[in-house]
């Protein structure tokens, strides 16, 4: 694992950052009362800030060099849409009723699914379609945007893509 002054690609970057995710759902459905609460606001935090850098920097890199880029980006788009949907839904109900660790289950699964299928289909080509320089560099832009990040996915909003008519 790079240190904090050694650069970083951005495959790796958001692999990490998959793998933390992994690790919420689990403390977030371990836990309860406030923690359970406190948890589950730091997960729907980092896949806000996770997915918007990827809709921004990572999707319209990919859309434009992989081979098949269009299909697997407009996939990917759907699958972040469906996940903003249920984490909303999600924020309107009590952390701990039975219903939230119902649907905290199936959001669960379903981002799992989609980290794997853009570790799969998407960041594996990234790595075939750009040099080391170039990934960093990527690292960057999506770190930035990641800062700068809203603290929420806004469920009603469509991805950047869509918006500009780039879909």
């Amino acid at each position: 694992m790079p240190g904090e002054g050694d650069p970083q690609d951005v495959v790796a970057f958001l692999t990490e950052q998959h793998a933390r995710i992994r690790r919420l759902f689990d403390d977030v459905a371990g836990s309860r009362g406030p923690e359970r609460a406190e948890r589950f606001g730091e997960l729907v935090r980092l896949l806000a800030a996770h997915e918007a850098a990827e809709e921004e920097i990572v999707h319209p890199f990919a859309r434009g060099r992989i081979d098949g880029g269009e299909p697997v980006v407009e996939q990917r788009l759907e699958e972040e849409q469906a996940a903003r949907r249920a984490v909303g839904a999600l924020e309107d109900l009590d952390t701990g009723t039975p219903a939230f660790l119902e649907r905290l289950a199936r959001l669960r699964q379903d981002v799992l699914a989609h980290a794997e299928a853009e570790e799969r289909y998407e960041f594996t080509h990234l790595r075939v379609a750009a040099g080391r320089a170039q990934l960093e560099n990527l690292a960057k832009a999506v770190k930035a945007v990641q800062a700068a990040a809203p603290a929420r996915p806004h469920p009603g909003t469509a991805p950047a893509a869509v918006r500009d008519g780039r879909s």
